[in-house]
């Protein structure tokens, strides 16, 4: 699999990364990569922003807020986030989505402590959440993205996000900071930079660059996911 590259090292948002997932679906049908964005809260497909997100802590702060067009809960990420793009040709979430969540728990287990895969998309390390992931079936290919917590700001995520009671009481913890846990904390002195090249040397065996043009494509597909009416629900 390629690992696909950006030219330059400019920061961009995180709808450009879902735009650019469907991009590489579509013109190559398959690809990974791994990216890291601003402060940033990512909603699924259905969900309905005002329950899940705490806007007005979202505006004081600069938070962006985002929707994806895969199911799933709410995410926050920020810089201590690595993010996962995995797009594959192969077509099922029954197959798809448990195949890769296994071979991110088997990599995330060569740095020492064990991870397991838990539920349809989680990955626990000592029974606490390191990763999340979310299935969107592309026309053209499978996109799994996926969210891996090496030194997330915790009291940020604690105060972005506004599950359900009943949400937390299914993972028996009162507050979503309890469920979760950052690599860097489980395994000291572990770098981003290096949990980052652990995963793209597990999943690729060669690369591609993105052209000046292919970025302007994105970047055109990345209006959708901008469009005010789409973040809120109402262009569904």
């Amino acid at each position: 699999m390629e690992n696909i590259l950006l030219p330059g090292a400019q920061k961009r948002s995180l709808s450009f990364f879902l735009a650019m997932e469907e991009y590489v679906a579509a013109a190559y049908g398959c690809g990974f990569f791994v990216w890291q964005v601003d402060p940033t809260v990512i909603i699924g497909r259905n969900q309905d922003i005002e329950t899940e997100v705490n806007l007005q802590f979202c505006r004081e702060q600069g938070i962006n807020v985002v929707r994806r067009r895969s199911g799933g809960g709410c995410v926050y990420a920020d810089r201590g986030n690595l993010m996962l793009s995995y797009i594959t040709k192969e077509r099922g979430v029954e197959t798809v989505f448990p195949a890769f969540l296994k071979r991110v728990a088997a990599c995330l287990s060569s740095f020492g402590p064990a991870a397991e895969v838990s539920g349809r998309n989680d990955v626990l390390i000592g029974g606490r959440k390191v990763s999340g992931s979310a299935f969107f079936a592309h026309p053209s290919a499978s996109i799994v993205h996926c969210t891996l917590m090496h030194s997330v700001d915790l009291d940020m995520l604690q105060m972005a996000i506004t599950p359900s009671a009943e949400k937390l009481a299914k993972h028996s913890v009162k507050s979503v900071r309890q469920r979760v846990a950052n690599m860097a904390d489980i395994v000291p002195g572990l770098k981003a930079e290096d949990l980052g090249s652990t995963l793209t040397d597990y999943f690729c065996d060669s690369s591609r660059c993105l052209s000046d043009a292919e970025i302007s494509a994105i970047e055109e597909l990345q209006k959708s996911y901008d469009d005010p009416a789409f973040i809120l629900g109402k262009a569904l």
